[in-house]
């Protein structure tokens, strides 16, 4: 999953990382008088040339900032500018489009500086710039006069025979300004408005915050008993102590392998009370103030707000949703938590426990895949060295979707660990695609896809989508190269399919480019990816051992299918609580009353899940999903539906067949948002979507 793919346009409430370009013939950005000045900023490139990432300085991220914001003055005035009697599609919403779109060419390299360089001071300015930027986004969407000028275009002959992506375009954006605030007296859009820059300073805080949490604790060698030599080589050192951190491989592989029940626990809540002391209070007021937006806008919740623009339409769908998934996961809990129980006993020699902490699932889980199953992760890891699994993805999505990737020696990066890579479609250049596989200080904390420039038809072409693709797999270690758990190989191709989206889009509109499509349908074109990090013809292209060469063995892989659905209960059961802690904090709970955000986690993970909540712990405090998906995070199962009913195609036809793969490639990918999500699933499929698939990949 990632927090940063959405394309929505800024205009319609985004700032979710769109791209280049202006109006319409001058699509290299900004007045020509100020072109020669434009290009010289590595951050602000001419048109369709790479961003010199490594080339930026503060100075040249407060410069794209500032001009961002100077070429919208001036797009917008010419928008402003065009006559009531003579609005066009062409001298109205193209424009619109395409000032969107520039807005994003210098949000999208910034944010990836904010949340990926190593240079405190270029990483200090990018976080004080998407502070401005998303300001200056929030006067965008109660823009009077812009919204005047869509609203007379909508009136006209022209605009009420519109069809297709046309007319989507232009039905949603009046839809998105009146549910964001023209509705209201000018008053209370400036009551809005400061109540919409409340909320994305808070955000932004609170992510920060998640990313300058430093938790470790220190342990002795005797306390690393279990754990893997590479993972105790690659721990750094404090005199004779060990430092265990809370990113996400020093967090799960001790938690895997570490045999200290007690420091387990230590960790388990040192990761839940991460940024907890700063952003309990950030999230209350975050909450506070969603709240009152959705209530000036008419809305009874924040989430009835942001559901009314989503495919679910309302909250209630929500919970009858994820009310089906608990009663359907309840009894795969149940046997997933006997089967941990029955490997506790075993290892404590203790018939009567009776229960399983949550800092004890991936210990007893790793104990009951070797024991049961007979599969050890570690020996797994050894068939998937970090460079076999980029070539093996790259070789499946090119086999899949017809592309040749073509990786761009010496790129300019914002650090060393970044590769670039350009996509060609028919011997054609289509896009480009960065990745930065491993944990750093000061870096995004998790696996996300980031787009930078959105796919757009211009005067000069057709627009080359980028993105970036920034994860925190095991690093290297002397002597031994980077080997990746199968989960993360499985996170990888799940975020793989965030890029394809963004880069085989063939959309006209940046606004429909990619993944600008409902934001509880965004993740099913990366949830179906991750199928082939489960399919032997797929794994045996590049599953080999480090050191021998040697294939995955079948039998091996026989463990891991039979394996596949162990603890899949459990895992659907935490995932439902997340969605449900999610709409619950915005749909059914008071900020401001006696209730805290504390009280609501107890609760929840009490009733949904088997195990019981540790007093102490704050996991809501890090999860910063609350703030790129505020009441959205149901979608992820939500969109999981689709996925799975999408590759019960290619299990019918043969998970590498051409013809299914380009299909698939052609009415989902290259669509984007052109097209109502349910029919372009309906169209791929050839009949109705159904839930069938989905509660199969479950074991259910």
């Amino acid at each position: 999953m990632t927090s940063s793919f959405s394309r929505r346009a800024v205009l319609r409430g985004a700032l979710a990382l769109l791209s280049v370009t202006t109006l319409e013939a001058n699509a290299a950005g900004p007045p020509t008088t100020t072109a020669p000045k434009a290009a010289a900023n590595p951050l602000m490139p001419a048109f369709n040339q790479p961003i010199a990432f490594s080339k930026a300085t503060k100075a040249d991220v407060q410069q794209a900032t500032d001009r961002a914001i100077a070429n919208t003055k001036t797009a917008l005035t010419a928008i402003y500018n065009v006559p009531a009697a003579k609005r066009t599609f062409a001298n109205t919403m193209l424009p619109l489009d395409a000032l969107n779109d520039n807005f994003g060419s210098a949000y999208g390299p910034i944010s990836i500086l904010f949340n990926a360089s190593p240079d405190s001071t270029v990483r200090n300015q990018a976080e004080r710039s998407i502070a401005l930027l998303s300001k200056y986004s929030n006067e965008l969407e109660l823009d009077e006069k812009l919204y005047r000028a869509v609203k007379d275009y909508s009136k006209t002959k022209e605009a009420l025979a519109l069809t297709g992506p046309h007319k989507k375009f232009l039905t949603e954006t009046v839809d998105e300004y009146e549910r964001n605030g023209f509705a209201l007296s000018p008053e209370k859009r400036q009551e809005l408005q400061k109540l919409n820059d409340k909320i994305a300073d808070l955000s932004l805080a609170f992510g920060a915050n998640i990313a300058k949490d430093k938790s470790f604790m220190l342990v002795n060698e005797a306390d690393l008993k279990g754990l893997p030599d590479d993972y105790i080589k690659s721990r750094p050192r404090e005199g004779a102590a060990y430092r265990i951190n809370v990113d996400g491989p020093a967090y799960t592989t001790f938690m895997k392998y570490a045999e200290s029940e007690p420091l387990r626990k230590k960790l388990y809540t040192l990761y839940n009370n991460r940024a907890a002391e700063a952003n309990l209070p950030v999230l209350k007021q975050l909450l506070i103030e969603r709240q009152k937006k959705a209530q000036l806008l008419g809305y009874k919740t924040y989430a009835a707000y942001q559901t009314s623009s989503r495919m679910v339409k309302n909250p209630e769908t929500v919970w009858a949703f994820e009310t089906k998934l608990v009663d359907r996961v309840k009894v795969k809990s149940q046997q997933d938590l006997a089967e941990l129980l029955a490997v506790k006993r075993a290892y404590l020699k203790d018939v009567s426990a009776q229960s399983i902490a949550p800092w004890e699932t991936g210990f007893y889980n790793n104990l009951l895949m070797q024991n049961k199953y007979q599969l050890d992760g570690e020996k797994v890891k050894e068939y998937f060295e970090v460079n076999h699994v980029v070539d093996g993805l790259f070789q499946t999505t090119q086999q899949l979707f017809a592309l040749k990737f073509n990786e761009v020696k010496n790129p300019s990066v914002w650090h060393p660990d970044a590769r670039m890579f350009e996509v060609q479609r028919d011997g054609k250049l289509i896009g480009r695609f960065y990745i930065d596989l491993f944990p750093r200080d000061n870096k995004y904390t998790h696996a996300a896809c980031f787009g930078v420039q959105s796919g757009r038809a211009t005067a000069q072409g057709y627009q080359l989508p980028t993105a970036v693709l920034l994860c925190n797999f095991n690093a290297p270690t002397p002597g031994k190269p980077a080997l990746m758990n199968h989960s993360q190989v499985v996170t990888f191709f799940h975020e793989f399919g965030h890029v394809m989206h963004n880069l085989l889009t063939t959309a006209e509109l940046s606004s429909q480019a990619g993944t600008s499509v409902k934001r509880d349908f965004v993740e099913a074109p990366s949830q179906i990816l991750e199928n082939w990090a489960w399919n032997y013809d797929a794994l045996k292209t590049f599953a080999k051992h480090y050191q021998t060469g040697e294939v995955l063995p079948k039998p091996l892989y026989d463990k891991m299918w039979a394996a596949r659905n162990v603890g899949s209960g459990l895992a659907a059961s935490q995932q439902i609580l997340y969605g449900t802690l999610d709409m619950t904090l915005h749909d059914r709970f008071d900020p401001n009353g006696t209730e805290t955000t504390t009280d609501v986690l107890k609760k929840l993970q009490n009733q949904i899940t088997p195990f019981a909540y540790l007093d102490g712990t704050n996991m809501q405090a890090a999860f910063g999903h609350l703030t790129g998906y505020g009441a959205g995070y149901y979608g992820y199962m939500w969109s999981k539906v689709y996925a799975e009913d999408m590759f019960s195609v290619f299990e019918k036809n043969g998970i590498m067949d051409s013809k299914t793969g380009l299909r698939y490639r052609d009415l989902i990918l290259a669509k984007g948002g052109t097209d109502e999500e349910y029919n372009l699933v309906k169209n791929f499929l050839g009949r109705e979507p159904n839930q069938e698939a989905f509660f199969k990949s479950l074991g259910l």
